[in-house]
């Protein structure tokens, strides 16, 4: 491959920032459903916060 024919990146900025956003709110997301899971199984086990 010519090197002259590769994309040089250039105002692609925002489709980066775009993907670190929607991995970074997935990940979060991921995150609140396991923690709430965990705490719906704790809950039905008799353990309670309060």
């Amino acid at each position: 491959m010519d090197i002259g024919t590769l994309p040089s990146g250039k105002g692609r900025w925002w489709k980066k920032m775009f993907w670190l956003v929607v991995i970074y709110l997935g990940s979060i997301l991921t995150l609140f459903a396991i923690a709430s899971i965990f705490r719906l199984f704790m809950s039905a086990a008799g353990m309670k916060t309060h």
